[in-house]
């Protein structure tokens, strides 16, 4: 079975916490003693994880670079949820959903980022259609600081036929474009939602953009004529939590 390695503290101790069942064994860097690890320790501990002491220098040829914090769980690997999750999470939803959608984003480091402040606006689900996405891989896990665990990541065969399901429940779409003509401050962003991001550069493709109820932009007040897509996820989503907190 093909296995996947999470490594870092953080990202290491909320799949200890939400999803343990994952994890197969932890790599443990010999010699290193604080209180942080020490915490993930004793979690997998309780959860009758093995536990496996390595030099540094194995830690760091595993990791391939990346800042491992003296951990790394050997895992299963984390795997998006199916078409039908999202009726299911649309139902169990008991305030208005918000849904993040990523057209076309195929960067892990663009993706962890997304999934992190998605988990921190509180978004329902991250949905990206299967083909020209990122995988789910140890690199989003990382970057998520541990919001790869939690928050629901759906990938669809087909992106315009499920915003149109989107449609059906009630919720908005709003796509994002530079030429937009109406600013993201000037919509009304309080009802159920669905924001959609495209890939940087080409932006969202045709079909996506069809079936968007409304396009906004994001107003830029100096030389540069865009935002890395995660940096914009953040501003869209941040205002959607403003308009809904009244403020």
């Amino acid at each position: 079975m093909n296995t996947t390695d999470i490594f870092g503290l953080h990202a290491v101790t909320t799949l200890l916490q939400r999803n343990s069942d994952r994890v197969r064994c932890l790599l443990i860097q010999h010699g290193r003693e604080d209180a942080r690890l020490q915490t993930v320790l004793d979690l997998a501990s309780t959860r009758g994880i093995k536990m496996i002491t390595q030099p540094r220098e194995g830690l760091d040829q595993r990791a391939g670079g990346g800042r491992h914090q003296g951990v790394i769980a050997e895992c299963e690997p984390l795997r998006a949820l199916s078409e039908k999750a999202l009726d299911r999470l649309l139902e169990q939803s008991d305030t208005a959903p918000l849904l993040l959608v990523l057209d076309g984003v195929t960067d892990p480091h663009n993706l962890g980022a997304c999934l992190r402040t998605a988990d921190a606006a509180g978004v329902t689900a991250v949905i990206a259609p299967k083909d020209k996405s990122a995988p789910l891989n140890a690199t989003v896990a990382k970057v998520a600081c541990g919001a790869a665990e939690v928050v629901p990541y759906i990938q669809v065969t087909n992106l315009a036929r499920t915003l149109q399901l989107l449609q059906q429940h009630g919720i908005w779409i709003t796509g994002t474009a530079g030429e937009a003509t109406q600013s993201l401050y000037q919509a009304d962003l309080t009802g159920p939602q669905a924001i959609v991001m495209g890939a940087e550069g080409k932006g969202m493709r045709r079909l996506t953009r069809e079936n968007c109820d409304q396009l906004v932009n994001i107003p830029m007040a100096g030389e540069v004529s865009s935002l890395n897509v995660s940096v914009a996820t953040g501003v869209c989503l941040f205002e959607v939590v403003r308009q809904r907190a009244g403020r």
